[in-house]
């Protein structure tokens, strides 16, 4: 069975789908979920299918506890469902080629530090794209460099404004993400 965390920054949304999706598979189980804030509705959904939930700052005191905390929990693979800060250099070592991020545009453009929700989807706008949407892709030491996994898009008309493109985007996430997640972590030795 491989083991996965999640961290978040939000909602949890994209974490809240996983959860339930994989709460029903037998070869990948989600063991733990780290939020950068307090999120009461994540942490309940946790205790009810019996995953750890844990809050934290991510200040740089709290690397070692939290590699400490993934190892001890025998972690196979990180996944970041709207996690908003940067992965430190110490966990990309522990997990090489093991986390897995979701970033809401077409990577390279769009990427960055600064770059991430509405942030993007007015940046998108404002450059006037026709095409827009998400790349899943491994984490490494850059923010949004890492390898692509998959790229799904959706079509920008005149009329949409960042609002109507997160909600695109919002739908891309829904139908795409946990499925290539599942799909990686299971293809991937």
């Amino acid at each position: 069975m491989k083991k996965i965390a999640i961290f978040i920054s939000g909602a949890g949304s994209n974490a809240e789908r996983m959860i339930l999706r994989f709460s029903k598979n037998e070869k990948l189980k989600v063991i733990c979920l780290i939020s950068s804030q307090k999120n009461e509705r994540i942490e309940s959904l946790c205790n009810q299918h019996k995953v750890s939930y844990k809050e934290s700052l991510f200040k740089i005191e709290d690397h070692q506890e939290i590699i400490k905390y993934l190892v001890d929990k025998k972690i196979d693979w990180v996944v970041l469902a709207g996690f908003l800060k940067k992965i430190p250099e110490e966990i990309i070592r522990t997990f090489p080629n093991k986390i897995i991020n979701l970033h809401p545009s077409l990577l390279p453009k769009f990427g960055g530090k600064g770059m991430y929700g509405m942030h993007v989807h007015h940046a998108v706008i404002e450059a006037k794209e026709r095409v827009s949407g998400i790349t899943i892709h491994y984490v490494n030491e850059e923010y949004d460099e890492g390898k692509i996994i998959k790229q799904f898009n959706t079509t920008i008309e005149e009329t949409d404004d960042p609002q109507r493109l997160f909600e695109k985007i919002r739908e891309l996430e829904t139908i795409h993400f946990p499925q290539v997640v599942e799909n990686e972590i299971l293809n991937t030795p």
